[in-house]
C-alpha cells in the first residue's frame, strides 16, 4: 500500500484553497493585493494595509449589535414626480436585498439599548430621498419619546436628485428631529463612512454630539473633482479624507472598524453613568 507524503497533501490543500479563493477575490484599491472575499469578511472588510472596503448595512448591524429589531421597514420610495427612469432605478437598487437606502430600528450595544440607523451604499449610493428622511426622522422621534440614545452610520452621495425638492426637504426635517432629541439631553453618536457627502453631510450626519469617522473616509459637501473644476486649483493630497478633516476640527475621532463596537459601547456607558 502506498502512503501519500503528508507534506504534499498539505501543499495540495493549500493550492486548492488558493484556487477557490482566487475565484472569489477582490483587489484592494490601496495596495493592489488580491483578497479572498471570505477572509476579508472575517476581517471586518478591512485589508491588511488598513484600507476599509464598503460594508453592507446588515453586516454592520450584526457586528455592532447584540440584539436588533427593525422599524419602519414597510416604507418604500415612489416616483411621485414621475421622473423619467426612476422606477427602473428603484427596482434595480432593490437587487441589493434592501427596500431602501437606510435600515432603522432599536438594538443593544454593550448592554445599552439604543435607536440605530445604518445607511446602505448599495441602494442608489445611499442617496437621501423622502423615505430615507422619513425613516430617520421617525427613528429620532421614537428615541426622543422613549429616552433612547441614537447611533447612526452614514454613507451617501447626497440628496436623491430624482425626488427634487422632496429630497432637499429632508435636510431640514431630519435636522429638526435631531435638535428635539438633543433638547432632551439624549446622545447622538454619528459615524461617517466612505463616502459621506452632499445633503447628508449638510444635515443630520454632521449634527452628532460625538462624530466618529472611519479611516480614509471621504467627508464633505461637494466632491474634490467639483471643487477643483470650480476654483481651478489642485487640491492637497488627502483633501476631504478623515485624516485631513479631523485636523480642521470637523470630526472628533477616527476609529478602525474592528474597534467601533468597543468605542461606541464605551461612550454609551460613560453617558449613562453621567446621567
Amino acid at each position: 500500500m502506498k502512503f501519500r507524503n503528508p507534506r504534499n497533501m498539505i501543499e495540495g490543500e493549500k493550492r486548492q484553497n488558493n484556487a477557490l479563493c482566487n475565484a472569489n477575490a477582490v483587489m484592494c484599491e490601496s495596495c493592489r493585493k488580491n483578497l479572498c472575499v471570505d477572509e476579508l469578511g472575517r476581517n471586518y472588510f478591512v485589508c491588511g494595509c488598513g484600507n476599509h472596503f464598503r460594508m453592507g448595512a446588515r453586516d454592520r448591524i450584526s457586528r455592532l449589535c447584540d440584539e436588533f429589531s427593525e422599524m419602519f421597514g414597510d416604507l418604500q420610495s415612489r416616483n411621485v414626480l414621475q421622473f423619467d427612469g426612476y422606477d427602473k432605478k428603484l427596482d434595480a437598487a432593490k437587487n441589493c436585498g434592501e427596500e431602501e437606502a437606510v435600515i432603522t430600528g432599536t438594538g443593544v450595544i454593550n448592554g445599552c439599548r439604543v435607536a440605530i440607523f445604518v445607511m446602505e451604499a448599495n441602494f442608489m449610493m445611499g442617496s437621501m430621498g423622502s423615505v430615507v428622511g422619513e425613516k430617520i426622522t421617525r427613528l429620532f422621534e421614537y428615541a426622543t419619546q422613549n429616552k433612547l440614545h441614537v447611533v447612526g452610520f452614514s454613507v451617501s452621495g447626497g440628496a436623491r436628485m430624482q425626488e427634487g425638492i422632496l429630497s432637499l426637504m429632508q435636510m431640514a426635517k431630519t435636522s429638526g428631529a435631531v435638535k428635539r432629541h438633543s433638547d432632551k439631553g439624549l446622545l447622538f453618536i454619528s459615524v461617517l463612512t466612505n463616502p459621506t457627502t452632499g445633503g447628508v453631510t449638510a444635515s443630520f450626519a454632521s449634527l452628532g454630539d460625538i462624530i466618529i469617522a472611519e479611516p480614509g473616509a471621504l467627508i464633505g459637501f461637494a466632491g474634490p473633482r467639483v471643487i477643483e473644476e470650480t476654483i481651478r486649483k489642485k487640491l492637497p493630497i488627502g483633501f476631504q479624507r478623515a485624516e485631513f478633516v479631523i485636523e480642521k476640527g470637523f470630526i472628533d475621532i477616527i476609529v478602525e472598524r474592528a474597534r467601533q463596537k468597543e468605542v461606541i459601547g464605551g461612550l454609551l456607558k460613560i453617558h449613562e453613568r453621567n446621567n
